[in-house]
Parts: C-alpha cells; structure tokens; sequence
C-alpha cells in the first residue's frame, strides 16, 4: 500500500511555498529604490513578522497560535505587495526564486528586532498579570 498525503495537505504546502517566495520578494522590494516609502515601512514589517523567531501569539497556544500567521501575515503580504509598483514586484519576485532555489535564508537586523519588541509585549503582560494577583 503507497501512502498518499491528503489533498489539504499538499495544497497548504503549496501556499507554503507561495509564502516563502512572496517574503523573499518583499524583502527584495524593500531595497528597491523604487518602492514608496510606505511600502517600505509595510514590507519590513512583514519581512520582520516572518523572519522573527518570536510570534505574538506563540504557536504551541492551540488555534490561536496558527491564526495569527494565517491572518497577519497574508494581510501584511497583500498589502505590501499592493503598495509596491507591479515592475517592482514582478522583478523582485522572479529573484526571489533564485534565491529560493539556492537555499538561501533571510537575515536581517528587523527580524531581530521584531523578537525583541514581541518579547517585550510578552513581558510587560507577564509583569501586569503579576501585578494584578500581588
């Protein structure tokens, strides 16, 4: 008997794969000279949320811990892309695979600061429910 992985399986590994290209194609648009300044702020927000090894709400928390990488950054990710020039991100997309196909891996300082900011809310909710029981 061959096993076989579900149909919902594949097509979330698909949109995986989707997801990773898109990344990569923000963050090359976010050193693009032409892509707005607002665009700018968008995508590296994006980009950061993505990269960061710290969620805002962490993924071992059932339901909410996967709802909010499926509704923030799919949100983000649109509307970065809908701020940045299609030529932009038409070109930004096709290096994106190439990077992808390379194995190559985002590094990049706003990462680790969307850690430090996500560890901060963490603690400062951790030092005010402390705060309420003493």
């Amino acid at each position: 008997m061959i096993f076989r992985y579900p149909a919902w399986y594949i097509r979330l590994k698909r949109l995986t794969k989707r997801l990773k290209r898109q990344i990569w194609a923000l963050f090359l648009a976010w050193k693009d000279p032409a892509t707005p300044l607002l665009a700018k702020f968008i995508t590296i927000l994006a980009v950061a949320y993505a990269v960061s090894p710290i969620d805002l709400i962490p993924d071992f928390i059932p339901v909410l811990g996967q709802l909010d990488d499926l509704l923030i950054l799919p949100v983000l990710i649109l509307l970065a892309i809908r701020l940045i020039p299609p030529e932009v991100t038409a070109r930004c997309r096709r290096e994106a695979w190439k990077h992808l196909a390379s194995g190559d891996r985002i590094r990049t300082p706003a990462a680790t600061v969307a850690a430090l900011l996500i560890a901060l809310i963490w603690l400062g909710l951790a030092c005010a429910i402390l705060r309420m029981f003493f």
